[in-house]
């Protein structure tokens, strides 16, 4: 039994030794062995720059709707009819406007504003809210526009994931705060 040990062992010894004598295809192993980290890296660069770009394009709208209701042009308007108009006009086709949540407050002063981020599900469970505060101001009074939305995220490899709601989504936001221009 030692004797068949002592063979195998020789024989496998010699193997393993010509393996680490051998340059051919050195460069195909290390790359395989770096190749997943530097693929995860890659996922969560481009994720993280779609969703900045996302965030940044939410902010942009938030800022144009604002403009809206500080110049007195959609006063008059119902929350699903400023809800189209940001959709067409301010945000990228990359958004699914069925999920844009429009959150439009008013008030007589900034510190009586409530700028805390609006609650998408309620209590943690995934019961989607599915009412929100919509009161356009009047000339003189201090409002906060806020667009939310829950963005898509997928799991990275490693673990890497953005993802803070139910079902794999981020939750963005954009706002703007100003003061009813008269009009």
């Amino acid at each position: 039994m030692l004797k068949h040990l002592a063979k195998w062992s020789s024989r496998y010894t010699r193997h393993l030794s010509r393996f680490g004598r051998a340059r051919r295809a050195a460069t195909a192993v290390e790359f395989a062995l770096v190749a997943p980290i530097f693929i995860a890296i890659l996922v969560a660069v481009l994720q993280v720059a779609i969703f900045l770009f996302a965030q940044q394009s939410l902010q942009n709208a938030a800022m144009q709707a604002g403009r809206q209701f500080m110049t007195g042009q959609v006063q008059g308007d119902s929350q699903s009819a400023f809800r189209s108009l940001v959709c067409t006009k301010y945000l990228p086709s990359i958004f699914n406007c069925s999920s844009l949540v429009v959150v439009v407050q008013s008030a007589s002063s900034f510190s009586g504003v409530n700028t805390a981020v609006p609650s998408l599900y309620s209590n943690g469970q995934q019961i989607p809210v599915t009412n929100f505060t919509y009161s356009p101001g009047t000339p003189g009074q201090v409002m906060v526009v806020q667009l939310v939305y829950p963005w898509t995220v997928f799991g990275g490899p490693l673990g890497f994931s953005l993802s803070n709601l139910p079902g794999g989504a981020a939750q963005m936001m954009g706002v703007s705060a100003f003061r009813v221009e008269p009009y």
